[in-house]
């Protein structure tokens, strides 16, 4: 199946986006672009959590609402949530209510604020040191898109070591796409970079 589609605007783009302008503009303007920062890269890993098992425009319809239950994705305030927090993220409609993934946002949060104070970009840094070496072949077809890769899995391994939690091969590759670690805009796509 090609990888490609002609969107309604005439623009040929990967053929996840569909027509959806939401979906449009985070494909056009943001997947896929170098993203550096601890902060940054936190915001993503989070994302792309609460991402596990629902569809990519579900996370963006709720971008906004996560933003705001999460204060704007700073770690260090959200290290410091307890039970009430808890409490009032999983009455939030806004987000996804999901009691694991919110857990583990809490945990990872710390995670980060402590690599932040002792080591600042460690975060930046780690995921960027698990860039493919070489280049990638141009992908044509959705079956040349890969779930996971040998660099996701030792990322996802890295931050399981840093004990990060809901961080699978399959988030780490997902994240590596959304920051640019990797370009997997597809042969064709008006944003291949």
């Amino acid at each position: 199946m090609t990888a490609l589609r002609v969107g309604t605007d005439g623009v040929a783009r990967c053929w996840w986006c569909g027509d959806d302008p939401l979906y449009i503009d985070y494909h056009d303007t943001e997947w896929g672009v170098p993203v550096h920062g601890d902060r940054e890269m936190f915001e993503r890993l989070v994302l792309e959590a609460f991402q596990s098992g629902l569809s990519w425009i579900t996370i963006l319809r709720r971008r906004e609402g996560l933003r705001t239950a999460f204060a704007n994705f700073d770690p260090h305030v959200i290290a410091g949530f307890g039970p009430a927090d808890r409490v009032r993220l999983m009455a939030d409609s806004g987000i996804i209510r999901n009691s694991a993934k919110i857990d583990a946002t809490i945990r990872n949060a710390a995670i980060v604020a402590t690599m932040i104070d002792t080591e600042p970009g460690a975060l930046d840094e780690l995921v960027w040191s698990h860039s493919p070496k070489g280049r990638r072949p141009a992908i044509r077809d959705i079956a040349d898109l890969p779930a996971f890769t040998p660099e996701s899995v030792t990322l996802a391994k890295a931050l399981k070591k840093r004990g990060f939690t809901f961080v699978g091969p399959t988030t780490a590759y997902a994240h590596m796409q959304a920051v640019g670690v990797v370009n997997d805009h597809v042969d064709g796509c008006h944003t291949v970079r």
